[in-house]
């Protein structure tokens, strides 16, 4: 059996990409609640994954089971529609409870990014520490 030899590089990419997954994972949510409270009309999934493109997200798989688990949670409506260029479109529009919902994780969000750049930056105060 042959050992192969990790180079640093590979582990910066797996860490890298470890990292992503789960920040991506922990931010969908409010990212797609946000949008569709920003919506003046309800959206269905390709339309949502098309405003999110331009923002270089290529999380578009992980976008339907994010939306699915909303609904379920009741923090998103939806509705059925027939299309008249393919199969019938499931149409998502922000809830009452929804609203409340991104409310609370907009500000978790704002605490946790003042946070984060806190911590991360390399003279938070702004003073020399020389």
């Amino acid at each position: 059996m042959e050992i192969q030899e990790v180079t640093t590089e590979q582990v910066v990419t797996q860490q890298v990409k470890k990292f992503r997954k789960e920040l991506s994972s922990g931010t969908m949510a409010l990212v797609l609640l946000s949008t569709l409270a920003k919506a003046k009309e309800p959206l269905y999934g390709y339309q949502i994954a098309k405003l999110l493109s331009h923002t270089g997200s290529e999380k578009q798989g992980a976008l339907y089971p994010v939306l699915r688990n909303l609904s379920t949670k009741g923090l998103l409506e939806s509705k059925v529609e027939p299309s008249e260029s393919g199969p019938p479109r499931k149409y998502f529009i922000i809830s009452k409870l929804g609203r409340k919902v991104l409310t609370e994780w907009l500000q978790i969000w704002e605490q946790t990014q003042s946070f984060v750049n806190e911590v991360t930056s390399d003279n938070p105060s702004g003073d020399s520490n020389e």
